[in-house]
């Protein structure tokens, strides 16, 4: 399986599967469908599913679009967000299962940025050793979501299902945040070595026009400050050793940034 990065509106990114072996695609949160269809034209695959993680318009705005020149594909989405996905037939919970091209992927339920976000984890395939893990706007490089519709302790419950999953992950996120987000941590942890070095990285990628996503959840557990709320240094800055309410007073610092 092959993970094709289509940069979409501002920010964001659209990611297409491809199965050379059978020639069909799918999609992870098509922002607008312009991008795909090129992408599959270019492949000349042919679109069997759209996997949705939340109901935003810039994670699903390119459904309908899709449906009209690939009716057969299928739309996946979580079933607490029925009746917010645009042509949604599949609706998925935690611990479901969905497939593409031989291979399975697991539905992770991780509330907090919206009440139904679902993030959908592909181990690794036999004879691989890196798994794919496409969180919408649950986990950021270097961040996390807002909590518009869900509370602090969903989405340290959300996150710590993510950070459970193996180092040798891919964090496939929607959006090119990265350089916002660590300047924000390099902000509130200006001595410390590992961030800073990650900033530098990501300062250099993006002067180089590259793109920061994807990461690897081994570099995310050591530097991402909103995976690290049982860490001193971080509970000291926000003044409380209880873990929930540092990442919620560290999540306020950053709506404020």
């Amino acid at each position: 399986m092959e993970v094709k990065r289509l940069p979409a509106l501002s920010d964001n990114y659209i990611f297409v599967l491809y199965d050379p072996k059978q020639n069909i695609a799918a999609t992870v949160d098509p922002a607008e469908a312009k991008p795909v269809l090129n992408c599959l034209q270019e492949l000349n695959a042919e679109l069997v599913a759209i996997f949705n993680t939340h109901h935003h318009f810039d994670h699903v705005g390119g459904n309908r679009e899709l449906k009209k020149h690939y009716p057969q594909a299928v739309v996946y989405g979580s079933a607490d967000d029925e009746g917010r996905i645009p042509h949604q037939e599949m609706f998925l919970k935690e611990g479901d299962t969905v497939t593409f091209g031989g291979r399975s992927g697991e539905v992770l339920f991780v509330p907090g940025h919206t009440s139904g976000h679902i993030a959908y984890y592909f181990p690794p395939a036999e004879g691989e050793a890196v798994g794919e893990l496409f969180a919408g706007d649950t986990m950021f490089v270097g961040g996390c979501g807002r909590l518009f519709e869900g509370t602090p302790r969903q989405m340290v419950d959300s996150l710590s299902k993510l950070k459970q999953l193996p180092d040798q992950t891919r964090l496939w996120c929607a959006h090119e945040y990265t350089l916002k987000n660590y300047k924000f941590a390099i902000s509130i942890e200006p001595n410390n070595p590992v961030v800073q070095r990650r900033y530098q990285e990501v300062q250099q990628a993006r002067r180089e026009g590259k793109a920061t996503v994807p990461s690897l959840l081994e570099q995310e557990k050591e530097t991402n400050p909103f995976l690290r709320w049982d860490d001193k240094n971080l509970q000291t800055i926000a003044q409380t050793q209880d873990p929930v309410q540092t990442f919620g007073r560290l999540r306020g610092m950053k709506d404020q940034f």
